[in-house]
């Protein structure tokens, strides 16, 4: 029995590098960076002084949401909101489809921290008589999605997935698997985040996870598969896409499918809580099982990769050490690249930025590059589409994330030709 086809049908993105789809996906293709000295809050007692921070939010969100409905929602929810109208109005429905049978799934993974940050210290600094009433509602992950729902009238399930790094990648999943299993017609799925506060930032250097080696030079930090990668770069943002089965879309004339969201595979290292099983076995068998769900039986029709390419020593040996496991030969043919270059790591939102970045790129058959592409590791050996956009034809297409927890998500694309 085939799989029902599941199409991606709307796009929305806030990033470091854009306020909306086109101005994301322009500064992708133009290989412009969005890491710059924060700007957010003194960073002085930190050692990372560097984040992908979303530049002139405040302006732009003011006439996207009702300010009543503003106030009572954190930052991962505004951008959730914004990036989900986006998509949204993408879809072009003609017609409201049956609500009822639309869903909201997304990945979070941490939720409200800037308002974590701030009950903290009116707890500590005033007492607990002084707390918002609305901490807890605006804090906890499951909120973007609620307020997701809300703002377009979604009455389908309406979910939150955390699973650190592979939390919006594992939404789309499920997003996915829903469709295929008649639950839903249509599901906005995404992941947000918002964590470039002094509280998180403090836990990351911490655990010296971060770049601190280019404090002096933002736009260099995050340098994926380079030999003097030093840490991952923490920025924010969400991406939401609109999936629909593909009778769905054919039966309202949509006029617009980016691609096939076409396989999903997920595994657990079982190794460690920070670190990636160095042999790469957990991501090898998800890379399998999405080429698989997606019926990609001929590896030579993968054209490209994006890559969790973290710009961490551990992360990209591994990734790279997968890749050639799973692709053999075919694995210098194929491009690989990361999109964190430019973006810098939107934690449980990456993995729907870099499905959107994916999706987009087999649209318009166009590679983003990995920038800073300066020193390579000579133990990393594949076309990692250095510094320039390239061309290419895009038949079938991989977004790999890699979680804290050894979570490994993947999924798969089709070129759509209707």
């Amino acid at each position: 029995m085939s799989k029902k086809k599941v199409l991606i049908t709307g796009i929305g993105m806030v990033t470091p590098i854009g306020l909306t789809r086109e101005a994301s996906w322009q500064a992708a293709k133009d290989g412009k960076s969005g890491v710059t000295a924060i700007t957010r809050f003194d960073s002085s007692r930190l050692t990372a002084h560097v984040a992908g921070e979303v530049k002139g939010f405040p302006e732009y969100v003011a006439g996207k949401i009702e300010p009543k409905a503003l106030r009572k929602m954190a930052l991962f929810t505004q951008y959730a909101v914004v990036a989900a109208k986006e998509a949204w109005e993408d879809a072009a429905f003609a017609a409201p489809p049956d609500m009822d049978r639309v869903a909201t799934l997304f990945g979070n993974g941490i939720g409200g921290m800037d308002i974590n940050e701030v009950g903290f210290k009116v707890l500590f600094e005033k007492g607990p008589h002084f707390l918002s009433p609305m901490m807890i509602p605006a804090l906890i992950p499951n909120e973007a999605a609620g307020n997701v729902s809300m703002a377009l009238g979604a009455k389908g399930p309406c979910q939150v997935v955390v699973t650190a790094c592979a939390s919006s990648t594992d939404a789309l999943g499920f997003a996915l698997d829903m469709i295929r299993a008649g639950r839903a017609d249509v599901v906005i799925a995404g992941g947000t985040e918002a964590t470039v506060q002094e509280y998180c930032m403090g836990g990351f250097c911490k655990m010296k996870a971060l770049s601190t080696g280019f404090n002096d030079t933002p736009e260099k930090a995050s340098r994926p598969f380079n030999a003097d990668r030093d840490g991952f770069v923490l920025s924010e943002g969400a991406s939401v896409l609109i999936l629909e089965s593909e009778e769905h879309a054919k039966a309202r004339g949509a006029k617009k499918v980016y691609a096939e969201l076409a396989g999903y595979g997920a595994t657990a290292d079982a190794y460690h809580i920070t670190a990636p099983d160095p042999s790469g076995a957990g991501a090898v068998k998800a890379f399998k099982i999405a080429l698989q769900d997606g019926g990609i039986d001929d590896l030579s029709t993968v054209d490209y990769i994006n890559a969790h390419g973290t710009s961490t020593s551990l992360n990209d040996s591994m990734e790279t050490k997968a890749i050639k496991e799973v692709f053999g030969g075919h694995a210098y043919k194929l491009a690989v690249s990361s999109t964190k270059s430019m973006t810098g790591h939107l934690l449980g939102a990456a993995g729907a930025t870099e499905a959107a970045f994916t999706a987009l790129a087999i649209k318009e058959g166009v590679i983003p590059p990995t920038i800073n592409y300066e020193n390579p590791d000579p133990e990393l050996d594949l076309d990692y589409t250095p510094n320039k956009a390239v061309k290419r034809e895009i038949r079938a297409a991989l977004s790999s994330s890699l979680g804290f927890g050894g979570h490994n998500g993947i999924l798969s694309f089709k070129a759509y030709a209707g």
